[in-house]
């Protein structure tokens, strides 16, 4: 890929990878934690039908996000436009993202699901807001680390 990098080409680099980031996080949440463990449904205030349909539509934006990210990676792959730095960057933000978001907006704000239905909720709580926020920090760690390697590529 040439030196120089168009804006537009980084931010579609950051957009694809931040998709696929938050389609995989959905997806390791839906498979494990609703799945195989059988914690909770995505929508556990109705009936276990209700909560099942509602897992069905989390797993269909998981995939939809997943397949729509890899696309727009191949597509960039194709181009040579891929800014691979940014793009694992990214990535890891949109695994912290949901992560985060999931712990924080469904389960506190929206009560949407808790991680477990025991009486302290602490331990859980913590561990999973906790995991976004690590996924988080290694993404602004290696988008700091490619913007670098950016301005040091290029002679700035």
């Amino acid at each position: 890929m040439n030196q120089q990098v168009a804006p537009h080409t980084k931010r579609r680099s950051m957009q694809a990878a931040a998709l696929v980031g938050v389609g995989v996080m959905a997806a390791v949440d839906e498979i494990i934690f609703h799945q195989i463990l059988a914690w909770h449904h995505f929508y556990d205030r109705s009936t276990t039908e209700v909560g099942l349909m509602t897992d069905g539509l989390l797993h269909a934006a998981e995939l939809i996000a997943v397949v729509a990210g890899f696309f727009m990676l191949l597509d960039l792959r194709r181009q040579d436009a891929l800014v691979t730095g940014r793009a694992w960057a990214w990535f890891f933000l949109g695994l912290g993202s949901f992560q985060l978001f999931d712990g924080i907006v469904d389960h506190k704000v929206l009560r949407l699901h808790q991680i477990r239905y025991v009486e302290n909720l602490l331990p859980y709580d913590i561990s999973w807001n906790a995991a976004g926020l690590l996924l988080l920090l290694i993404g602004l760690y290696l988008w700091r680390k490619a913007k670098l390697n950016e301005m040091t590529n290029t002679g700035i």
